[in-house]
């Protein structure tokens, strides 16, 4: 809260800019990992095997292209937010309130609301608080480091829960594997860990014969190869790319070369979640068949209140089991960090998204103060909404609640990539074709999530009464289709209308990223605009600069009694705190700190890199995907294990 200038558009919801490669990196890792993923991976994980962990290996890849090829371009177009880049490669303001208001859906359907629940619920199995008692706690600690202190804040408490998670998850992944012996016998045992109780002439239970392959056959129920490099990717390139949550943690970045740093440290950081998450659900599954593996509606009620599946407690039921006293504290410090470090970081994206892009067309030519202001309450707003959607994700879920979250993704998620992708790869795109891609693209995928809702995958050993669609077409092939249906009406549309206004294409494409010429819109940019001179007290009232001058005020008296009433005093106090709180006393009051400030936004967006950082940063590069590509190849080739068919439980 105290570090940085809080009292300007870039210092409060971008950091001043300021931040180098670490923070940035660990930052970005610590906002993805939320608790989310300690639930959702470790439990899909217990039900399904490694495959899940390719989600994570694949976003090690796209990491790397949005610090290469959307990034540049984001931070040379001079926005805050990117419906803000869209508003400026395309001109209108009807694709960009379209993109910030599908953002706050987004964030509730598949981040804030799911990281509640996730994070209530492990609190819930460790130390038995009431579900709800315990989001209002997580909440009100959450929602005031994000008031008070911005993205600064944010990326600096990630910082310090970015190791907090790792060492934590690290000791459990260690303590656990260590249960399982070698990892030959560790695949041996997985395949034999069936709950007691199955459900007659079904293969419901039965860990699955390709559950150590990261990428499976084109035709598996859970992960079929090809519809997760053609569908999945677009999703990922949304979340990754295109999404403000994670971009504006880039955005924050001193420079562009710091800004890669931190998209080659978290992709590195991103190989362990396939060993610190992913596998020691695995284990549990091992360690507590009944419980974990159940399949029977009536069993899995009696272990965790739900009749689909209790696959979601596998990472709480192995720290609560297997952990002694002390650790089992250390791993709820851990689950904290992540939800805390995730949440807040949504509520700051939120927030910026909404006052921004869309707060804007609500009041025209709001004043900074307003800004900030308008930001910070929205964040309650958003606190209320989540809190209210809890119910609903309870029954949503349906056992995996990682899957959950890519589903929703799969639906709403590939237009906006389509549309990103032409506009920054593409000069030819124009506002009209982009914006009725976004529009054609979002009914078909709504339509699509509408229909899994309303008819909902049967339980285990169930008929199947599906419509042809959701039995047929697998939600990640569906969400190719969709990205293909965006890109073709993208393009038809805009070759039959007329092309951009060359002028929209200043540093708003790949290929005219380096163009300095001047924009007209570049002087409406409220991160660029000196802010306002502060508040300044004189004889217990305040006015505006005209009171700097030592001028009385127009009262008809010649000068106003220096001594202040009590009342006076507490007002002028609670005042005094307020402009601290919200960081107004921080902005630059000389001409000499304001010059200072806004070269060095310009500096930023100029994206100047010397040959020796391009030299090490590609080094990296290449490096880190070498070791993507190395590990989807090890953990998918076959790997011959027979899954168990017995009912009884491994001692």
């Amino acid at each position: 809260m105290c570090r940085s200038n809080r009292g300007t558009v870039s210092g409060y919801f971008l950091a001043g800019r300021f931040m180098f490669w670490f923070p940035v990196g660990a930052s970005l890792f610590a906002s993805n990992i939320g608790s989310e993923h300690f639930i959702g991976l470790a439990g899909s994980g217990a039900a399904a095997g490694i495959g899940v962990g390719s989600f994570e290996i694949n976003a090690l890849i796209i990491l790397q292209i949005t610090g290469w090829v959307f990034l540049p371009v984001f931070i040379a177009s001079r926005v805050c937010t990117l419906p803000e880049f869209m508003f400026k490669r395309f001109g209108g303001q009807r694709i960009r309130t379209y993109l910030a208001v599908l953002s706050l859906i987004l964030y509730i359907f598949t981040k804030i609301s799911v990281n509640l629940y996730s994070g209530a619920l492990f609190i819930q199995q460790a130390i038995k608080w009431n579900l709800y008692v315990s989001v209002v706690i997580l909440l009100a600690m959450t929602s005031i480091c994000t008031v008070t202190g911005g993205l600064a804040a944010v990326i600096y408490t990630d910082t310090l829960q970015f190791f907090v998670m790792i060492i934590g998850a690290g000791i459990v992944a260690v303590k656990a594997l260590m249960e399982m012996g070698t990892y030959s016998e560790f695949q041996q045992r997985y395949m034999e860990a069936v709950p007691s109780k199955l459900i007659p002439n079904s293969t419901c239970g039965l860990p699955d014969k390709s559950s150590w392959q990261l990428l499976r056959s084109w035709d598996d129920p859970n992960l079929p190869w090809l519809g997760f490099i053609l569908g999945q990717t677009p999703a990922s390139i949304w979340y990754w790319c295109a999404d403000q949550m994670m971009v504006q943690r880039l955005l924050a970045s001193k420079s562009l070369s710091h800004a890669q740093g931190g998209t080659l440290m978290a992709g590195y950081m991103k190989v362990l979640p396939l060993f610190f998450i992913v596998m020691p659900g695995m284990v549990s599954r091992v360690l507590f068949p009944d419980e974990v593996a159940c399949v029977v509606p009536e069993e899995c009620y009696k272990y965790c209140q739900s009749e689909v599946s209790c696959s979601n407690t596998a990472y709480a039921k192995l720290v609560m089991e297997l952990m002694p006293s002390g650790l089992r504290g250390l791993m709820i410090a851990v689950m904290l960090a992540a939800l805390m470090s995730d949440l807040s970081s949504i509520f700051n994206s939120s927030s910026t998204l909404f006052t921004m892009d869309i707060w804007p067309q609500i009041r025209k030519k709001p004043n900074v103060r307003e800004l900030l202001l308008v930001g910070r309450v929205f964040v309650i707003v958003m606190v209320v909404i989540s809190f209210l959607w809890i119910p609903v994700i309870q029954q949503l879920q349906g056992g995996q609640l990682y899957t959950y979250i890519q589903s929703v993704a799969a639906y709403l998620a590939p237009p906006i990539a389509a549309v990103y992708i032409l506009a920054i790869l593409w000069t030819r795109t124009n506002e009209k074709g982009a914006f009725w891609g976004l529009m054609l693209g979002g009914l078909v995928g709504l339509s699509r999530m509408i229909l899994d809702y309303t008819f909902p995958e049967p339980p285990c050993g169930m008929p199947e009464t599906r419509p042809l669609i959701l039995r047929k077409v697998h939600y990640m092939y569906f969400a190719a289709i969709l990205f293909w249906i965006t890109t073709l009406v993208t393009v038809v549309t805009s070759l039959m209308t007329d092309p951009p206004d060359p002028k929209s294409l200043i540093r708003t494409t790949y290929w005219t990223r380096f163009n300095q010429s001047d924009r007209e819109d570049d002087k409406e940019n409220l991160e660029l605009k000196p802010p306002q001179k502060p508040l300044v007290e004189y004889q217990g009232d305040y006015t505006e600069e005209l009171l700097e001058k030592k001028l009385p005020c127009s009262t008809g008296e010649e000068e106003l009694p220096r001594r202040q009433s009590s009342s006076n005093f507490i007002l002028q106090q609670v005042r005094v705190f307020y402009r601290w709180f919200c960081g107004y006393d921080q902005a630059p009051t000389t001409e000499s700190q304001e010059a200072e400030f806004y070269s060095h936004l310009k500096s930023v967006m100029s994206l100047k890199q010397s040959r020796c950082e391009k030299v090490t940063l590609h080094i990296f590069l290449v490096t880190v995907l070498a070791l993507a590509v190395a590990i989807f190849v090890f953990f998918s080739l076959p790997v011959h294990l027979t899954p168990s068919n017995t009912t009884t439980t491994l001692p």
